[in-house]
């Protein structure tokens, strides 16, 4: 991929008046007459995040030189969408911390947890449809299944050791659909031709592709005060991922049954992280994830290739570098 002439910096101050505006469009979208709803989505807002989503259907929509308001109200539905999507992971993984924090089921439960998601989907649905835009409300219905479809699928495959094949699709449905879609959706605001949005949103894909890969290996080497939340998360709660796949295609039959016994009994008993990063490092299967990462951030920047240099080009050539690039 080309050297692109642009930092995040950069990236972020050519975006930052629109991102503000999707932050206070954020906090209005969220407020109800019950209380518990208004306190879970203020608590899921300040734990922040990257606003990777919102950003990629900004810059969609700018490409297509679009400038009406609705760019910043799907960029709220988008994170809203997202923002329900992590309530209910965490409570299915029953997970304890989510960014450095208390995950927000084990400040309020899960019962109001799962009905506040709830209500955030249905939400982001009331505040896309002022859009008065079908192919919009297609793009998110659409979407929402297939993501909620990737969370059941999961769930199937939590503490088997799944093919490589079942791994990229549980990756495409439950983070780089999304990215896909914040792509689309901005193509639609732009009026981009068919062809258009077709390769915007393989951009899109590709490059969620990529960033759940790294968010994968990550998940394995980086320490936890940097994820914000317990290293080998992912092997605790009985997935594996593209690394640990790659391994157990390569290991000894010793090696295969220290993975299972992990993934089996979701918990690391007698068996360490570190004898399993050992196993990884022994057969280069982190560098292989991080090797398809890569790849896919090329293809990304390939699917925009045909468009006019801008510097909206240039941000989003830059933004797969940035995420194989990453550190959390």
């Amino acid at each position: 991929m080309n050297t692109i002439a642009i930092n995040g910096a950069e990236v972020f101050e050519l975006l930052r008046d629109d991102l503000a505006a999707i932050e206070r469009e954020f906090g209005r979208d969220t407020v109800s007459d019950v209380t518990a709803i208004t306190e879970i989505g203020e608590y899921l807002r300040g734990g922040g995040g990257k606003r990777i989503r919102p950003a990629l259907l900004l810059l969609s929509s700018k490409l297509f030189n679009y400038e009406g308001r609705g760019a910043v109200k799907l960029g709220a539905v988008v994170e809203i969408i997202h923002t329900a999507t992590l309530v209910h992971d965490d409570i299915i993984d029953e997970a304890e911390t989510r960014r450095g924090r208390p995950a927000a089921n084990t400040q309020w439960g899960n019962s109001k947890c799962v009905l506040a998601g709830d209500w955030l989907y249905m939400q982001a649905f009331k505040v896309a449809v002022q859009e008065r835009n079908f192919r919009i409300l297609d793009a998110l219905i659409d979407l929402t299944q297939q993501m909620v479809e990737g969370e059941l699928l999961q769930i199937e495959k939590l503490g088997k050791l799944i093919s490589l094949d079942e791994h990229v699709d549980l990756i495409y449905r439950k983070t780089a659909c999304l990215f896909s879609v914040c792509m689309r959706l901005g193509a639609i605001l732009g009026g981009a031709t068919p062809e258009q949005e077709d390769q915007v949103a393989r951009y899109g894909r590709d490059l969620g592709m990529a960033f759940q890969i790294v968010d994968d290996v990550l998940d394995l080497t980086a320490s936890e005060s940097v994820l914000g939340k317990p290293v080998a998360s992912d092997l605790r709660e009985g997935k594996v991922t593209m690394a640990v796949i790659h391994a157990l295609e390569r290991c000894t039959p010793e090696e295969r049954e220290m993975i299972e016994t992990v993934v089996d009994q979701r918990a690391f008993n007698g068996v360490a992280h570190s004898d399993i990063l050992g196993i990884l490092e022994r057969y280069d299967s982190l560098d292989s994830a991080t090797a398809r990462a890569a790849a896919y951030a090329e293809s990304a920047g390939k699917a925009i290739c045909t468009f006019p240099m801008s510097e909206i080009k240039r941000a989003l050539l830059w933004a797969p570098e940035f995420v194989v690039a990453r550190e959390k």
